[in-house]
């Protein structure tokens, strides 16, 4: 394994956070990418030698090839593994919504997987393999109530995450997406405090809401060589919460 460098997105904390921390157990050498939290990545990478803190703002193409040359600097090889995890969340009404919500929101959300896979798979292609992951979500698949920007963007993200597989896969790339229902993390925190997200909860067929290892540990898979046979498709860390 210590010939795959993987570059994980928004990995501060949360999901990210959790990915980062598997892959580095399972001897990857891992850039922890983030955008405001440096603290909370450099603290993550303290006690690991196969690991950095790679700042990138993923809405800026700029950053994102400036963070690939530090990883590549850094590792002295290209990037094996992208994990598109850094994605953003607002919950408002549908006729609340404005124009630069809508925008930001696609922006973070599918256009910086959009740009980081681009910039990324040249070198794939040129190792002959590669692995992507695109963090989706269950809203993405069942639709949005008060966040339906959000639920477009993860939309669209399942569908790039099977076009990229239909032109790359004869490369040895493969391209996943990983769709977690509820989690316990900071982003979900506040719509589980809420009555719609409750209901939600007491709906789960597992009868719980998920964990980071469980969303992380799927990816882990995914990223193997163990699953070089599975490309272009959405596995479901949800609980019985969705089946499509």
């Amino acid at each position: 394994m210590v010939d795959k460098i993987a570059f994980v997105t928004g990995a501060s904390r949360g999901i990210g956070k959790g990915i980062a921390l598997n892959l580095m157990k399972k001897g990857y050498m891992v850039a922890v990418g983030y955008c405001s939290n440096e603290d909370l990545a450099r603290a993550i990478i303290s006690d690991q030698k196969n690991a950095i803190a790679i700042h990138v703002d993923v809405e800026q193409r700029d950053s994102i090839r400036s963070a690939i040359d530090r990883c590549v600097s850094h590792f002295s090889g290209p990037i094996s593994i992208l994990v598109n995890n850094a994605a953003i969340s607002q919950e408002k009404p549908f006729d609340t919504i404005t124009d630069e919500d809508w925008d930001h929101m696609l922006a973070v959300n599918l256009r910086g997987p959009f740009a980081f896979s681009q910039e990324v798979l040249l070198g794939m292609i040129k190792n002959r393999w590669g692995r992507i992951v695109n963090i989706a979500s269950i809203g993405g698949q069942w639709g949005g109530h008060n966040q339906v920007h959000y639920a477009a963007a993860k939309a669209g993200l399942i569908n790039f995450t099977r076009s990229i597989a239909k032109i790359y896969s004869k490369h040895g790339i493969t391209c996943n997406a990983v769709s977690p229902g509820l989690v316990q993390t900071d982003m979900s925190s506040h719509e589980l405090e809420t009555e719609v997200g409750k209901e939600k909860v007491k709906n789960i067929p597992v009868g719980r809401i998920g964990t980071v290892e469980e969303v992380a540990s799927a990816v882990l898979y995914l990223c193997s060589d163990e699953a070089s046979y599975i490309t272009g498709q959405t596995i479901n860390v949800n609980g019985g919460m969705y089946f499509g």
